[in-house]
């Protein structure tokens, strides 16, 4: 990170305007839509790093139970929506990446669909491509993989590709467009991790699989403050926090999806770590505690727990 993006991020952050909200696709492999909303961020501190939200756009869903809710009673589905004041016919959802500014690195989590949506909510948070050092993938769909590229030229020209190993090798052998496009030309030159490996100082893999074979959350860690970027192991904020054995369209083995999102929500709850969610309502920052039900979980939005 250079001096100039530190320079920057002040004056931008005063000026960042509310965006445009765009309807992303519902298949990670889907094509782009015309339209593309501005960027916007919003930043917290953690101990010493400084960590902000990247909006890429947002979304509505029709038949959301056929995305949320595979194993769902209708009417059991019905009567959680209407108790959460949410239609059951429709959902929402945010696209959030993470920035997280280290003493030593400026590192982006995940990089969004579309290039253009990703620089301006990189300018809103102060900073420019060329300043992120590292680019740190939860998993390869294509909503979180598309704008490593454009062209075919890398966006992030001076990063470091960090990657799951597993989930590498099974795009590999299985090959996906957003992968073959975005990531297959930058894969070779990418530092590949483990479960359990320190990515750098602070920030800590763990593997969350069943979304997809290699799918990691990455622990972030400073001066005794904790946050858990999650990914998208659980992706609507009622029914897959209240019902996590609920089987997700997108999950590639479901079974194994509903088992680490009961693990990783508990895990939120009994230690109060705070997260940042892919799909979680922008800002994407939140609690989670335990439900009125055994093994049953909500989702508690952060306010002014970062304060200064």
């Amino acid at each position: 990170m250079t001096g100039s993006g530190i320079s920057r991020r002040g004056a931008m952050m005063m000026g960042a305007g509310l965006p445009a909200l765009i309807a992303l696709p519902a298949l990670a492999q889907a094509p782009a839509p015309d339209a593309k909303p501005a960027g916007k961020a919003h930043a917290i501190q953690l101990g010493a790093f400084q960590v902000s939200t990247l909006l890429g756009g947002a979304a509505m869903r029709e038949k959301p139970i056929e995305t949320f809710g595979l194993t769902a009673d209708p009417a059991e589905w019905e009567k959680l929506s209407e108790a959460n004041f949410i239609p059951a016919d429709k959902s929402g959802n945010s696209f959030t990446m993470t920035l997280v500014k280290t003493p030593d690195a400026l590192v982006l989590i995940d990089t969004g669909m579309f290039p253009e949506v990703t620089v301006s909510a990189l300018a809103a948070a102060g900073y420019a491509p060329e300043d992120v050092t590292h680019v740190l993938l939860t998993h390869m769909h294509g909503d979180h993989v598309s704008a490593l590229t454009k062209d075919g030229a890398p966006v992030f020209a001076k990063a470091q590709l960090i990657a799951p190993k597993v989930e590498a090798d099974h795009w590999a052998a299985n090959p996906a467009e957003a992968y073959t496009t975005h990531v297959a030309p930058l894969i070779g030159n990418a530092r590949l991790i483990a479960d359990g490996d320190e990515v750098m100082p602070g920030i800590t893999a763990a593997g969350a699989y069943g979304h997809t074979p290699g799918h990691t959350t990455y622990l972030l860690e400073s001066d005794g403050q904790r946050l858990l970027v999650t990914g998208d192991t659980f992706n609507h904020y009622v029914y897959s926090v209240q019902r996590p054995e609920w089987h997700v369209r997108f999950d590639i083995d479901k079974d194994k999806g509903a088992e680490t999102r009961k693990t990783v929500l508990a895990r939120l709850a009994t230690d109060r770590i705070p997260f940042i969610g892919y799909h979680m309502p922008f800002p994407a920052l939140a609690y989670i505690a335990p439900g009125e039900a055994e093994g049953t979980f909500r989702y508690v939005p952060a306010t002014y727990q970062f304060a200064g």
